[in-house]
């Protein structure tokens, strides 16, 4: 029996949804533990669409920003906004820039392109850091990984980049559109997916974290659909409640990035229209399960606030480490079935360097930037 949800009536925090942001950047780092494996291969990746999780992210993204803050405007002027989103982004956006400074010598790999990073000056390493601090893209003469990386000692860092554009355009432009100019703009950001996703020459929409044109085209075709379907989900979504929303969310998603790479290297629009499927169809559908469902239970309800809490805290930390596991087996020559051990390990540690992070840096220095900045 489905039981219709009112968004007018009340506000209720979307629990289900932050452990579904959790479940996600989790597989994020099984998909980068196993990337190193597949050799450069989509076909030998074992969660091989794993990458698919930055846009579930800008989707969530969007619907609980529009959701959040859309009725707050007239309250809430647009320097409260902008110190609201740097306040909740930012720290730990430094402390993965400072993760990564510190394990930065120890992924030498030749293996992997890397092997003149102990040739790389401590002070242009700093430099680098300190540009990641403030999320600006460095250019080619900085690039001291040479993976082309706008964020080379932090690569998932580019997708906050966007982000960031993303939260300006809505303070600045979009918040003030109607649903109908929305909608029109969704449908034309999902022809502009599908128009890449199906002509492309890799026949997926992965990429975006390098300053060029072609990596930036893809950086914004990935952040524009999601967004602002999340947007116009927020909007004019009528919710229902449905059993089990969370479990049968969570299994959608890693069905979806697990799915094998389809049409192989002669029929490859196949897998691009799987991605836009994937984008267009089914991540606003779990978006509006994950919405209209419950928790039930306390065990419940604190997984998944554990899962929401440590979801970002792991996107933005986890690589540094990652790049570590990547340079070991590299340089080693290792299968899976011989590194799993430390690939598993490197996961688990990932999970505990985040849950450190958020509960002895992120959590209190938010909350002293909100008293020092929000209390007038």
């Amino acid at each position: 029996m489905k039981q219709s949800l009112s968004l007018v009536e009340s506000k209720p925090h979307y629990e289900i949804l932050d452990g579904l942001r959790g479940v996600a950047a989790l597989l994020v780092v099984l998909f980068h533990v196993f990337e190193v494996h597949s050799h450069g291969d989509h076909s030998k990746q074992i969660i091989n669409h794993g990458y698919l999780a930055v846009d579930f992210f800008f989707l969530l993204s969007g619907y609980v920003i529009s959701y959040a803050y859309d009725d707050r405007w007239g309250k809430m002027t647009l320097k409260d906004f902008f110190k609201r989103r740097i306040i909740r982004l930012h720290p730990m956006i430094i402390i993965g820039s400072i993760i990564g400074a510190i394990l930065f010598y120890f992924q030498d790999s030749q293996g992997l392109g890397w092997g003149g990073i102990h040739e790389v000056p401590v002070w242009t390493m700093l430099l680098v850091m300190l540009i990641g601090f403030t999320l600006i893209p460095i250019g080619k003469g900085l690039d001291i990984r040479g993976w082309s990386e706008m964020h080379p000692l932090n690569g998932p860092a580019w997708s906050l980049f966007y982000e960031y554009i993303a939260n300006i355009v809505y303070a600045l432009f979009l918040r003030r559109v109607s649903k109908i100019i929305l909608g029109t703009l969704v449908l034309v950001a999902a022809c502009v997916t599908i128009h890449y996703a199906l002509t492309n020459s890799n026949g997926d929409i992965i990429g975006g974290w390098s300053v060029d044109s072609t990596q930036l085209r893809i950086g914004f075709t990935r952040l524009a659909f999601p967004f602002l379907a999340g947007m116009l989900l927020a909007k004019t979504a009528k919710l229902y409640y449905t059993k089990h929303a969370f479990l049968t969310a969570s299994l959608l998603l890693v069905v979806l990035f697990s799915i094998p790479r389809l049409g192989g290297s002669e029929n490859i629009w196949m897998n691009g229209l799987y991605e836009c499927f994937c984008l267009i169809i089914m991540f606003p559908l779990i978006v509006w399960l994950g919405a209209g469902g419950k928790v039930n239970g306390k065990k419940a309800s604190k997984i998944c606030k554990f899962l929401g809490d440590i979801s970002y805290p792991i996107y933005i930390t986890h690589f540094p480490i990652v790049y570590v596991y990547m340079a070991w087996v590299t340089n080693n020559n290792l299968s899976l079935e011989q590194s799993w051990h430390i690939g598993l390990l490197c996961a688990i540690i990932s999970i505990l360097v985040a849950y450190v992070s958020m509960r002895f840096y992120d959590i209190p220095v938010r909350e002293w930037l909100r008293k020092r900045f929000l209390s007038k």
